[in-house]
């Protein structure tokens, strides 16, 4: 086991399993100027780094008494930089109350033990070691004896020396972590040696990271996915400034960049455990994969065959890598040609008509073609009917009696794609994009004023819209989701929705569209939904799902989502999630307390009816559902 295998600067673990640790190197890219120096932090800060990192030296100590003038091109170029452009302490000491204003983690590199006094003074949370003065012993002793961590570059040196230096901290009861380094300005590709951390984890027994010198920012990412721990990169608000450090640097926005793209990779490089299908995947895998389906119709109690089984898509039923389980079962309900085999008839079990009793009304999601098998095995309160884009084609006279007149009210959920690739958007600035959404939208309010001719409806039917602000890469800042929600607004303004009760679903951070993700924007953070709810009258459709993993994602409990958004809840979509973007898992099987969520809305929304939204819940007659129902009794 290693000696030391995470360092804590600040509060922040930094080593393997943890997100790496991002450094902006102000360095003296400052220019001497304690303004510009502010500035670099406020820039550091917005790209999101985890620290800032100075330098500060004291010329007097550090430099020998002839000067500049007696020295050779090299050093008297360099001196003659430093002596122009470096913070005197006191200046320092300014810089770094502003980066504790920020909320930053300011690190030094201590370049003489006059510099180490100072800051050890002053009370850093750690301190930078240069590649120059891995040598320099009584320097690493007298940082180490400040008791706090030491990140130590290894540029410019031997492994020999190295190790030496390695000795020197372990000696001392350092905590410290190496940096690999290339000391040149630009540093040559050729010559950055990423594979050579693996070899510094081995000399120093520690975590280790790199400080880069290359042009880009694609090194420093290749880094972190060869297990660096810890990233310094140069920045500058101009590449064209004196100063050799400024042609190697990041601009702000790059540097931005570069930690947007670690924390990507990072999330990409994931773990060895035993592999998961996706949500995404699972909801391709129905879409591309194939089942196990009955060739001609079978009857209960039949004992499926060979010649009772073909391999057809999609693949809703049975994986064709389970037809030996299937052979020789005894099916425990009619199949027809051509209809899927399901994990129950493995089982052999055939349930009764499921009955429940909630304290609100419960209902289930249903599609035209499906909605009649679903009430033989169950009497629901409500039907919800889940259009397609197709569906909004059919007629839905066709699916209904002449007459008939369901003792359920229902409810509509507008389609979340249609051909064509197009999604509802009325938050889009394409002016032929926010026509089309107020006209879809209108289409379904439409149907679902139709619809009423068969049902049984004491109050107006709700109606569920996913109203748009989606985009295709990237989240938006709160500052620019206002103009969003008032282009939203303006498009409910269009809206004819007497007769309905319009409601916005609330939404995930990253809803599966189109075989992929996207990113949501809008009904997703409790203050601003609240806000417009209150602003233009809008009610909502609670998506327990969706809104939990953007709970997840912001790092906040549900629960404040909940009493926001509670008030403002005239429907429910019950169903449980996992992590950022696994949406719709059966009850239970997630992260959602249903137990306090169900103690809040008797509270905040005690009549808003619901349904359970299983991903997949209706195959096999509603099984996902049923399990789902199940369950919830113990709490709502």
């Amino acid at each position: 086991m290693s000696r030391m295998t995470e360092l804590n600067i600040d509060g922040r673990a930094i080593g393997p399993g943890h997100p790496a640790y991002l450094i902006g190197e102000i360095g003296n890219n400052h220019q001497g100027d304690v303004e510009l120096a502010c500035r670099l932090v406020d820039e550091c800060v917005d790209a999101g780094v985890d620290a800032v990192k100075f330098q500060l030296r004291n010329m007097a100590a550090l430099y020998r008494s002839s000067g500049a003038d007696g020295e050779d091109l090299g050093p008297q170029y360099t001196m003659n930089l430093l002596a122009k452009y470096s913070l005197a302490a006191p200046d320092m000491l300014r810089v770094l109350d502003h980066c504790a204003e920020r909320g930053v983690t300011a690190l030094v590199t201590p370049w003489d033990l006059p510099s180490v006094q100072v800051l050890a003074e002053y009370g850093l949370p750690g301190y930078k070691i240069a590649s120059a003065d891995l040598t320099h012993h009584d320097l690493l002793r007298a940082v180490a004896a400040t008791g706090q961590p030491m990140l130590v570059s290894t540029g410019m040196s031997t492994e020999e020396e190295i190790c030496e230096a390695v000795a020197v901290l372990q000696e001392a009861g350092a905590q410290y972590a190496l940096l690999q380094t290339q000391s040149t300005y630009p540093a040559p590709f050729k010559d950055v040696n990423l594979a050579y951390m693996q070899r510094l984890a081995e000399l120093g027994d520690c975590p280790v990271g790199y400080s880069g010198h290359e042009r880009g920012w694609h090194v420093p990412i290749a880094a972190v996915a060869r297990g660096a721990s810890i990233i310094e990169k140069h920045v500058t608000v101009d590449k064209e400034l004196e100063g050799n450090d400024h042609t190697v640097s990041l601009l702000p926005e790059e540097l931005a960049a570069m930690v947007a793209q670690i924390r990507e990779v990072e999330a990409a490089i994931g773990s060895s455990a035993p592999r998961q299908v996706t949500t995404g995947e699972l909801m391709n895998r129905v879409n591309l994969a194939t089942s196990l389906v009955a060739t001609r119709d079978l009857p209960a109690g039949h004992v499926v065959s060979a010649g009772d089984v073909e391999v057809k898509s999609p693949g809703r039923g049975l994986q064709p890598n389970r037809r030996t389980e299937l052979l020789g079962t005894s099916l425990p309900r009619d199949v027809a040609a051509g209809d899927f085999f399901y994990p129950g008839d493995l089982a052999g079990t055939q349930h009764g008509m499921r009955e429940y009793r909630f304290r609100r009304p419960w209902g289930l999601p249903v599609r035209y073609h499906d909605f009649r098998d679903l009430l033989e095995v169950s009497r629901p309160d409500f039907l919800e009917f889940h259009q397609s884009g197709k569906d909004m084609e059919l007629d839905p006279a066709d699916f209904f009696a002449p007459g008939e007149k369901l003792e359920q009210f229902f409810t509509v959920h507008a389609p979340d794609l249609y051909p064509g690739d197009f999604l509802i958007d009325l938050a889009s600035p394409e002016q032929d994009i926010w026509e089309r959404s107020i006209h879809e939208v209108q289409r379904v309010i439409d149907l679902t004023r139709r619809l009423r001719r068969w049902f049984t409806c004491e109050q107006d039917p709700i109606v569920v819209v996913t109203m748009g602000g989606f985009l295709p890469d990237r989240h938006v800042t709160a500052e620019e989701r206002w103009p969003m929600y008032e282009r939203v607004q303006a498009g409910l303004e269009r809206l004819d929705a007497s007769g309905v009760r319009l409601t916005a679903q609330t939404l995930p951070p990253f809803p599966w569209l189109k075989g992929g993700q996207q990113f949501h924007n809008l009904f997703m953070e409790p203050e601003d939904t609240a806000r417009f709810c209150e602003r233009t009258g809008l009610r909502l459709t609670f998506d327990v799902s969706h809104t939990q993993l953007a709970a997840t994602f912001a790092g906040r409990p549900l629960a404040d989502y909940v009493e926001a958004m509670g008030p403002h809840t005239e429907h429910l979509h019950i169903v449980d999630s996992v992590g950022v973007d696994g949406e719709g898992v059966q009850v239970g099987e997630g992260e959602v307390d249903f137990a306090d969520l169900a103690e809040r809305f008797d509270r905040l929304a005690p009549h808003a009816p619901f349904i359970p939204e299983i991903w997949m819940g209706h195959v096999n007659r509603g099984e996902g559902f049923f399990t789902a129902l199940d369950r919830l009794t113990a709490w709502f």
